[in-house]
């Protein structure tokens, strides 16, 4: 549940799977004040064991666990799935939802509830090398299958697409000759870090707005 004082607050509900280093960046740019009125007040994990709630509990965040049912047909277990989402964004009192290296699709009313108020982290120049099945090594495998001289991260508006929400903000890097898909990813990623701080900085501006 919302901590005391929440009202003054923009409470920002992160999604993550794994380590956590995005959601780690995201808690240091809270501690220095870079995110303003923003506040992480919880985590979600759809993978079991994933490093980044061990990342929330030490900074007192509380963190939680939602597998998708693997029972349920592909689209009945993402709207199952971002339904359950969408109660602990209501528990919070969330005004913000991060994607910070969420794996699973979010559908339903989730979206409709939240429309404008979720972004998105893409290891990439969108609209190049995102849509369905472009996440992680993938996608700097297709970068350089393709030749392409740069790449980046995209910090986006998650809409009812996948990676076709508007663009917020975008940081670039470029791609060196004897590049692999490693050596882009890890340029990339801390590149990552940057780009999604400034932009959950600029959406608690929005938020707090009049």
């Amino acid at each position: 549940m919302p901590k005391d004082g929440a009202g003054a607050f923009v409470n920002i509900l992160v999604l993550v799977s794994g380590n956590g280093t995005n959601l780690q960046a995201l808690l240091d740019a809270e501690k220095s004040g870079a995110l303003g009125k923003g506040r992480i007040a919880g985590v979600v994990s759809d993978r079991e064991g994933a490093y980044a709630l061990e990342r929330a509990r030490l900074r007192g965040v509380p963190g939680f666990t939602e597998l998708p049912d693997q029972s349920l047909p592909k689209k009945e277990r993402r709207q199952e799935l971002s339904d359950r989402v969408l109660r602990h964004a209501r528990d919070f009192d969330a005004r913000l939802i991060i994607l910070a290296g969420f794996l699973s699709i979010l559908e339903g009313e989730l979206l409709t509830a939240y429309a404008g108020r979720i972004i998105n982290i893409h290891p990439s120049l969108l609209p190049k090398f995102g849509g369905a099945g472009m996440y992680g090594q993938r996608v700097h495998r297709a970068v350089l299958a393709a030749g392409e001289t740069e790449s980046g991260c995209t910090v986006h508006i998650v809409d009812k697409g996948t990676d076709t929400g508007p663009v917020l903000l975008q940081r670039r890097v470029p791609v060196l000759a004897g590049d692999t898909p490693d050596s882009l990813a890890e340029r990339i990623h801390r590149e990552e870090h940057i780009a999604l701080t400034e932009a959950a900085a600029l959406m608690v501006q929005r938020q707090s707005s009049p």
